[in-house]
């Protein structure tokens, strides 16, 4: 279980880095107008504070992908439990909860992934 957390970790890892690097051709962006005299204006707009909502939105998107693959493989799990039990009282109590928590959780990340969504469309 362990070695599935460590590279569960590292690939978490390198997805995020991936994501949070950003792009070097983003990196300034003119708005440019004619300034009324014949001459053109350009000014810099402040691309960092128009890319954190699309920013935070794609580690909410990652990692509601994240949760969703977990808890479905845990879902998966609890079944496989569930009927490797024999009738035996306490593995099917432990199936149960196994796919409780995991219909929580995805149920937990469902909302939060809403929330997030919500709060940064309405910024």
């Amino acid at each position: 279980m362990k070695n599935i957390l460590v590279k569960l970790s590292v690939i978490l890892t390198i997805v995020l880095g991936v994501v949070l690097v950003p792009s070097g051709a983003a990196a300034i962006d003119l708005k440019c107008s004619d300034g009324g005299s014949g001459g053109v204006v350009c000014n810099k707009i402040n691309s960092d504070r128009t890319r954190l909502p699309e920013l935070v939105t794609s580690i909410v998107n990652i990692l509601f992908y994240i949760v969703g693959v977990v808890a479905v493989i845990m879902i998966i799990v609890s079944g496989i439990k569930y009927t490797t039990a024999n009738g035996d009282a306490n593995k099917i109590q432990s199936a149960k909860n196994t796919l409780m928590y995991s219909v929580v959780g995805l149920i937990v990340a469902f909302l939060s992934f809403a929330i997030v969504n919500y709060v940064i469309n309405n910024i």
